[in-house]
């Protein structure tokens, strides 16, 4: 147990999503918006690393993973883990199978992809972003204000506000109210509360 606690390389765990009025994020497998700057921000977001050749860990539920558009893969500086209990093997473009969310985040704490890996971030749905929220390595939540209604029927859930902060401005993230098709959305960081900073 000493050793394995000694190969254990402790890794951010970030989520992010974008949600509307009512906290949802999808209706029948699909984003119930159009907002082509939003997405771009959410692909640059995932995809940053501070060095060449360090990679993210994208840790993805099935039928969230199912959700998105093959045309979206490959994704630069990015490995892939789906999550699932009935799956046999990872589907095409993802390069892990996992059936729960700590042996996904152990993947990028231990060798080998302890060395490469940078964040973990988690994609959805709302399982798994619940389990995310209740890791102890979880530090940030990137949630894009989708400032109006839409119909959802997948919802991100409800989070501590208290422990976690909104903050008024953050690298990388842009803090103006802005508009595409009609709707507004604001990009939004929340940080926890923690003593622990990495």
């Amino acid at each position: 147990m000493e050793q394995d606690r000694e190969t254990v390389r402790k890794k951010p765990v970030q989520l992010i999503a974008a949600i509307c009025n009512n906290m949802g994020m999808g209706k029948d497998g699909t984003l119930p918006w159009s907002l082509p700057s939003e997405f771009q921000y959410f692909l640059n977001t995932i995809t940053r690393v501070s060095r060449p050749g360090n990679m993210n860990l994208l840790i993805w539920g099935r039928l969230c993973w199912n959700s998105h558009s093959e045309n979206m893969f490959p994704l630069a500086n990015s490995l892939h883990v789906v999550l699932s209990k009935t799956l046999s093997s990872a589907p095409d473009h993802a390069h892990f199978l996992c059936q729960d969310f700590e042996s996904a985040v152990r993947l990028a704490a231990q060798p080998p992809l302890s060395d490469i890996i940078e964040t973990v971030w988690i994609l959805g749905g709302t399982q798994v972003y619940e389990d995310a929220l209740k890791h102890p390595w979880c530090d940030l939540l990137y949630l894009t204000d989708v400032m109006a209604d839409f119909d959802c029927d997948v919802f991100f859930p409800e989070f501590d506000r208290e422990l976690f902060k909104l903050q008024e401005k953050f690298p990388d993230v842009p803090s103006e109210i802005q508009e595409e098709n009609g709707i507004r959305f604001k990009c939004q960081v929340f940080k926890k509360k923690t003593d622990d900073a990495f």
